[in-house]
């Protein structure tokens, strides 16, 4: 059993330091971090904004009252905690709004880098010229020789300019 628990403990121990799971360790660690600057920028910046456009305070509590429950006035709900205090079902707009914003934010973002990679990878890809032989086999003789040779050096045979 203990050569077994080594062997599945040496495995993870692979799994794990191998580049591309690190790779996306730090891709999830850097996306975590990138995500929390998107909704401050739409929760902070955009939404007060839009907000202040609407007529409303706080576009994240913007919502609609589904049902009243006995005993509760709808003056009595004035924001999502007390709504949820008091147990009253709401449709809350302001909040999906705010969370689709910071969805296509993000995912904008991750098109141009992922665009940006692609176009710096074909760039690459075109720096690395081709390399073009400067030899080829006589096809008497089966020796090495120059590509623009007419006749091989080894068995003096005439080679067709094609060869």
């Amino acid at each position: 059993m203990a050569g077994k628990k080594n062997s599945l403990i040496q495995e993870f121990k692979t799994f794990a330091m191998r580049g591309n799971v690190i790779d996306l360790a730090v891709g999830v660690i850097i996306g975590a971090a990138f995500q929390k600057i998107v909704s401050s920028l739409v929760n902070d910046l955009i939404m007060p904004l839009i907000g202040l456009i609407t007529g409303g305070s706080n576009f994240n509590e913007q919502f609609f009252i589904l049902r009243l429950p006995e005993g509760v006035d709808k003056s009595q709900v004035t924001s999502l905690s007390v709504a949820a205090e008091l147990n009253v079902p709401t449709f809350n707009y302001g909040s999906f709004v705010t969370t689709v914003l910071d969805f296509l934010i993000v995912a904008v973002v991750i098109f141009f880098m992922v665009k940006g990679i692609n176009k710096l990878n074909t760039v690459r890809k075109k720096e690395e010229a081709p390399v073009v032989p400067v030899t080829k086999k006589c096809p008497y003789c089966k020796s090495e020789i120059a590509i623009e040779a007419t006749r091989c050096p080894h068995c003096t045979s005439e080679l067709d300019v094609a060869e």
